[in-house]
């Protein structure tokens, strides 16, 4: 994953795609998710680094609005999701 700042915007690209049950049409999704890695997944869960599975765009999304900053652009294809966050 790759996060870059700029003054107007924030950048996170993160290669790889969606992957199993996750497509770009169906990406953001609350509730659909999936894992190259569920092993991992759940490590990461049960140190606390993840709260809900498959919510954290949908915070984001409203987090944004409560801030009063544009929706963030995805551009999401099986080979990379992107996403751009503006002020």
């Amino acid at each position: 994953m790759r996060v870059s700042w700029f003054k107007d915007r924030i950048e996170i690209i993160s290669p790889g795609g969606p992957y199993g049950n996750v497509t770009p049409e169906n990406f953001g999704e609350p509730g659909i998710t999936d894992y190259r890695n569920p092993n991992l997944a759940a490590t990461m869960k049960i140190l606390g680094f993840v709260q809900i599975f498959g919510r954290g765009l949908a915070i984001a999304r409203k987090e944004l609005e409560v801030n009063g900053n544009p929706p963030m652009e995805l551009n999401v294809n099986q080979s990379v999701v992107a996403c751009t966050i503006r002020r």
